[in-house]
């Protein structure tokens, strides 16, 4: 074989390998909104009526319904005008803040000590260390492993009522957040639990340092324990519903298969 027809030979294998497509993990880390779906206690639950299910008087099948729910119901999004005035409403928030390298911090330990378990600094700090990559640029998700206890509304909640000064779940402290304005560049916050503050927060520190710099909340988050700690793209695609403080969200997160990641566990 001439040198030509190796070289051929070697390039189309190359080529071969580099234009296989990588693949990849898809987690959907959105719940199901039903008639189960849990919201914050002064929101309105979600309710679906089915407005037709069946045979048309033309002849055809029809299927069609309407629901009514709060904004901050199941999972989704806190837009920063939710507790900041003047700031971008859910339709105004930029896409390329929508789809972002996901940075996981994982306080699940933490959470099963103290169920009004917070990030600190030194958890935000460690991450970065751990991983080697900087949190700039990125979508900061919480895993405190709440998840496991949708829909659950006692153990999820904290109480049986519908009273949010009996609340008890884990969060972000403000030292966290205020280090994170102060000293990063992030999109977003996102979480496993009711709301980005603790359960037991009643003047929402954590809410009011974020949304102000324009950093959306994400809430109610689900499957984050199939996330590895780094190296997931997430895409968030809230409902644009203008001039609103909130919406409910679809989020997708994938990273590439036999990849060595770190799963924090």
């Amino acid at each position: 074989m001439s040198l030509l027809s190796i070289t051929v030979c070697l390039l189309a294998t190359i080529t071969v390998i580099t234009c296989a497509p990588i693949p990849f993990e898809m987690v959907d880390m959105s719940y199901t909104f039903d008639e189960n779906t849990l919201h914050w206690p002064t929101q309105k639950k979600f309710e679906l009526t089915v407005k037709m299910n069946g045979t048309a008087k033309e002849g055809f099948w029809v299927q069609s319904e309407e629901y009514f729910s709060g904004i901050h119901v199941g999972t989704h999004m806190d837009a920063p005008c939710h507790f900041a005035k003047g700031r971008w409403t859910v339709d105004q928030i930029p896409l390329n803040h929508l789809v972002a390298p996901a940075a996981v911090i994982d306080i699940t330990k933490k959470a099963e000590l103290d169920r009004d378990a917070l990030v600190q600094v030194e958890d935000l700090l460690n991450w970065e260390m751990m991983t080697g990559h900087t949190l700039n640029g990125t979508i900061i998700m919480i895993r405190s492993g709440w998840g496991r206890r949708w829909p659950k509304r006692e153990a999820y909640t904290g109480t049986a009522d519908y009273d949010p000064t009996k609340l008890h779940f884990p969060g972000m402290s403000k030292e966290a957040a205020q280090w994170l304005v102060d000293k990063r560049q992030i999109y977003g916050v996102g979480i496993d639990t009711l709301s980005i503050d603790n359960g037991v927060s009643q003047d929402f520190p954590t809410h009011r340092i974020l949304l102000d710099k324009n950093i959306f909340g994400l809430e109610n988050v689900a499957n984050m324990e199939k996330l590895p700690i780094y190296g997931t793209t997430l895409y968030v695609m809230p409902m644009k519903v203008g001039k609103a403080s909130g919406a409910p969200t679809r989020i997708m997160a994938t990273y590439p298969k036999h990849l060595p990641f770190y799963w924090g566990k």
